[in-house]
């Protein structure tokens, strides 16, 4: 007879897109997290360079926050607020790093952490999918898509904000 095609992720698709967003996403995520907590001093050393205060501190932060947003993007679990963690790392990396530099991630622009902040505020539009923890929980679809997008965008830009204000100060030309 057949499979039945009932629920509206498995006709048209927006489950197996979810899976492999949140995929991409959240395996990105946690290899960066490993990277950094694996090499702690020189990512240290690097938050210090680009003018962060408490360096250590923050090179610890950014693997504990890396690699749970990245697991929780992955496992498709609280998908607006994981997300916003996605789009507040992206968004201090582009006011830090990348910004003045132009679009393209070939001379440093920021190019790549516009495409993963964007992948991030889509995600969460479309919701983490069929193969979820949120799923299986059943708030998968609180909220409309546009609510769930400006959350995780507006969560993750103040994110950043504080972030920047506390710990961020521009360094002097040399």
């Amino acid at each position: 007879m057949g499979l039945s095609l009932t629920h509206r992720s498995t006709r048209d698709g927006s489950g197996v897109a979810s899976l492999v967003l949140r995929g991409m996403l959240g395996g990105t995520f946690i290899a960066h997290g490993v990277k950094h907590a694996r090499t702690l001093d020189g990512t240290a050393g690097w938050f210090e360079s680009i003018g962060f205060s408490q360096p250590k501190l923050q090179a610890q932060a950014s693997a504990a926050v890396e690699i749970g947003a990245g697991a929780a993007v992955l496992a498709g679990a609280a998908t607006p607020l994981s997300a916003s963690a996605i789009v507040g790392t992206m968004a201090v990396a582009y006011k830090t790093v990348h910004e003045p530099n132009g679009f393209f991630i070939t001379a440093e622009g920021w190019e790549y952490v516009g495409a993963l902040s964007a992948a991030a505020v889509a995600l969460s539009a479309l919701g983490p999918g069929r193969y979820s923890v949120d799923h299986a929980l059943g708030v998968d679809r609180r909220g409309t898509p546009a609510g769930r997008a400006a959350l995780t965008a507006v969560l993750g830009v103040a994110g950043a904000a504080v972030q920047l204000a506390t710990f961020w100060r521009k360094p002097a030309a040399s």
